[in-house]
């Protein structure tokens, strides 16, 4: 294949001069300028501008300088629209390239792809290897309204590949609706890299670790969780037990118990959350909510033990390991101040 050539002067050539005096009156005629805020507005041009860089550049042999030559001419028509740059001329043309194929497939995922702002576009193209990972992020961005931090965030901490793995048996334990969200809203593992314990954590201060941080852990485990407490009292016959954290879902409308476990998933922990769940159904579920979900989170599993856990149990449960950031060397962690010293120099308990 002949490498094209760079030696043709653009600003003199025909074909290129008509295209760019169609592309000016597109931009005016569409008001461009004043449709700089309304992102589907610009993101439909950027599009359509994509498709027809792709296309001429396959056609006519401009060569290399053609980008170069567009920024130019355009950047001078319109010296207000910082979209002409070179470098946004290149990422126009690389977002087409990046989605023509599934376009090719269905033309209504361009409405979705104008939906979501140009630099949540760019943050997908740059970091999701595949065109299937990118549209599930572009899906939950329309869904939960995102920021680009947080859609940063849940990009380089793998929902995409954390999503839906989990061991539980929902299928078996809810009907087929609530089943396929309640598996959707699970993740294996999930990353509490907010967090740094030393090695011999307990499970106590794993739950403290997070509800001082709930905002995060909130943002990890999904949209819909609304905190309802830690330790959460319930009374069976004349014994009281407490649940580690209680939440109700407001997508899936049930309570969500959540058992923290500072050691590896062992069968008996299905059981406990199993009684923790029949309680909270018999005690705080009302007319209209589902039936009560539990996630045991654990520090290690092995997904067979958890599958045959999990088999005979009659509560819907999940099963999932998180990940903290890296622990401390064990010649650092004697040189800190202990859990109790750190809640006495903040005044109490957090």
């Amino acid at each position: 294949m002949s490498k094209p050539k760079n030696n043709i002067n653009l600003s003199l050539n025909n074909e290129y001069k008509s295209w760019l005096k169609n592309l000016k009156q597109k931009v005016l005629s569409t008001q461009l300028k004043a449709a700089v805020q309304v992102n589907s507005t610009l993101l439909n041009f950027y599009w359509e501008l994509g498709e027809d860089i792709v296309r001429r550049q396959a056609q006519a042999n401009w060569g290399d300088g053609f980008l170069k030559q567009l920024n130019k001419d355009l950047s001078s028509e319109f010296p207000d629209i910082k979209g002409f740059s070179l470098s946004n001329i290149k990422y126009i043309r690389q977002w087409h390239l990046f989605y023509r194929d599934e376009v090719e497939k269905s033309q209504q995922l361009v409405g979705q792809l104008t939906s979501i702002p140009w630099g949540h576009n760019l943050k997908i193209i740059s970091k999701c290897q595949t065109t299937a990972e990118a549209l599930y992020y572009v899906g939950k961005t329309i869904e939960h309204g995102w920021s680009r931090n947080v859609l940063t965030h849940q990009i380089e901490n793998g929902l995409w590949q954390r999503k839906g793995q989990a061991p539980n048996n929902f299928n078996a334990t809810l009907p087929a609706v609530q089943s396929d969200l309640a598996q959707q809203t699970l993740k294996d593992p999930y990353m509490f890299d907010f967090l740094a314990l030393t090695d011999n954590y307990t499970e106590r201060e794993l739950e403290q670790g997070l509800i001082k941080h709930i905002t995060q852990f909130l943002l990890e485990l999904g949209s819909g969780f609304a905190y309802m407490g830690k330790q959460f009292h319930i009374q069976v016959g004349q014994r009281d037990f407490y649940i580690d954290l209680l939440f109700y879902h407001t997508h899936l409308h049930c309570h969500v118990v959540i058992d923290l476990k500072a050691v590896d998933f062992e069968p008996e922990h299905a059981g406990k959350l199993n009684f923790y769940i029949k309680a909270v159904d018999e005690q705080l579920r009302k007319e209209g909510d589902a039936p009560t979900i539990g996630i045991l989170l654990c520090k290690n599993k092995d997904k067979l033990v958890a599958e045959y856990a999990l088999s005979d149990i009659q509560k819907p449960i999940g099963v999932s390991e998180y990940q903290l950031t890296e622990s401390l060397p064990e010649n650092l962690q004697s040189q800190l101040p202990s859990i109790e010293e750190i809640e006495q120099g903040l005044g109490g308990e957090w």
